[in-house]
């Protein structure tokens, strides 16, 4: 198996792997690599390790170096020159006319392209501002539109749990969610109470879905079979009688012996049980 490291260009973003070769490069570095995009300069957020050849997009690209002094400088002066890219951009917008929101921008680390992020309803023709904005950088320009999940993971914010947003802290991909998950763990259908500030449902949703989604879901979920399903009637130690409630993150069950008698009890104690089917 290869040996690699791992790099990740931005805060949240993906993790993609580089041959570490001899530049002694360790986690917590930073390095300078070659990308399709140009040079680019990243954290390695994962150390020498071996990897199945399946994990790798080909051709596998060495580390050209660790990141010395100057580097990290010239990656300030370009964070400076974003934000003033940002603002010229948007008066070129303005000046088309165009539909369009500008969200960020992005210079590669040799500046050989300058990626502009931006959201729109549908498509928009900026064939014309792309030939302005060529004309004052003089470098590849590429105007990239996005949807309201990557606005909201490049913006940050703050969740309804009052925590920063999962997608920009951690996330380095987004997983489907659906309608079913929220379902399954019996949340209110409310939009506004499913949806995170980007209004599409919570990435939430996925975390503790194991627990809940049916038999025919593809997860792992080694522990559902032992689930007694809420309703049912159970024998425990102490008596038959009907769960009222299952609390999935103790894995336990309050079960009603008598209309003024209710015991919890974990699974592992409910002698019988009809199977969950959720």
């Amino acid at each position: 198996m290869p040996t690699v490291v791992g790099i990740r260009f931005k805060k949240a973003g993906k993790i993609y792997y580089f041959d570490p070769e001899k530049t002694g490069v360790q986690k917590g570095d930073f390095a300078i690599v070659e990308t399709a995009r140009g040079m680019e300069y990243g954290e390695v957020v994962a150390g020498v390790r071996e990897v199945d050849e399946k994990e790798i997009i080909a051709p596998l690209k060495p580390v050209l170096r660790k990141a010395t002094k100057a580097d990290q400088e010239k990656v300030a002066e370009n964070e400076v020159r974003e934000k003033e890219a940002f603002n010229i951009c948007e008066r070129k917008i303005k000046t088309h006319e165009l539909p369009m929101h500008l969200i960020d921008v992005e210079f590669t680390f040799d500046v050989n392209k300058i990626i502009f992020y931006f959201t729109a309803e549908g498509r928009i023709d900026f064939r014309e501002l792309v030939k302005d904005l060529a004309a004052v950088f003089r470098t590849r320009i590429e105007l990239r539109q996005i949807g309201v999940r990557d606005e909201a993971k490049m913006l940050g914010g703050i969740g309804c749990c009052g925590r920063p947003l999962c997608c920009a802290t951690f996330l380095g991909d987004f997983e489907p969610v659906s309608i079913r998950m929220a379902k399954d763990q019996k949340l209110s259908l409310n939009p506004a109470k499913i949806s995170g500030i980007c209004g599409r449902l919570m990435c939430c949703l996925k975390y503790e879905n194991y627990l809940y989604c049916g038999k025919e879901c593809n997860c792992q979920r080694s522990e559902r079979e032992a689930v007694p399903k809420q309703g049912s009637m159970v024998i425990t130690p102490l008596g038959e009688g009907k769960v009222v409630r299952v609390n999935r993150n103790d894995k336990t069950a309050s079960v009603q012996l008598t209309p003024d008698n209710v015991i919890q009890v974990s699974w592992d104690e409910i002698v019988e049980a009809a199977q969950a089917d959720i």
